[in-house]
């Protein structure tokens, strides 16, 4: 390492004790919640050191060109939770408008919700990818990332188990003629 980077590298580490907590405030005042303001710092920090080249050779520069790094780190990071509260508000508006069969809708049929729940969570995986989810059970083998034949018969088991559960609990009413 040359001497010329040492000492860029030496004022930066005598430069962060002196600055960071100036910085720290700059973020938390600027950003909700505050406490992400010690993650923005730490990225601040990280990029100081490795734009220690960059220094000013001036000593009276160094806090605006510290401060200059932050206010882009604060700037991408403002960037990134709007791009993300934006997907985010849209993602919740388009879950509003699909219909969520399944799992989710145990009010309408709990008998049937119930003995999904007794199998085990593979099984549950492979009933409702294929069922709710409208999967083939080639597709199901391939997110589960399990041979098909496993799949296939774990399926044809697990609908039995279900059958045999819900014909143990359905009560079944017969009509009596006059």
């Amino acid at each position: 390492m040359s001497a010329r980077t040492e000492d860029k590298r030496s004022r930066i580490s005598r430069a962060v004790p002196e600055h960071a907590p100036a910085l720290l405030a700059y973020f938390a005042r600027r950003i909700d919640p505050p406490y992400d303001a010690a993650d923005l710092l730490a990225e601040t920090l990280l990029i100081l050191w490795k734009r220690a080249n960059g220094l000013p050779t001036d000593d009276d520069e160094i806090r605006p060109w510290m401060f200059g790094i932050a206010r882009h780190v604060l700037l991408h990071h403002q960037r990134s939770t709007a791009r993300r509260k934006a997907l985010a508000d849209r993602l919740r508006s388009q879950m509003s408008l699909v219909e969520r069969p399944g799992f989710s809708d145990s009010s309408t049929f709990d008998d049937l919700h119930d003995a999904i729940r007794k199998l085990d969570q593979t099984d549950r995986d492979i009933i409702g990818l294929h069922h709710w989810d409208g999967l083939s059970l080639v597709e199901v083998s391939r997110v589960l990332r399990m041979n098909e034949g496993t799949v296939r018969s774990r399926y044809h088991r697990a609908r039995e188990r279900l059958r045999h559960e819900l014909a143990a609990t359905t009560t079944i009413v017969t009509l009596a003629n006059p």
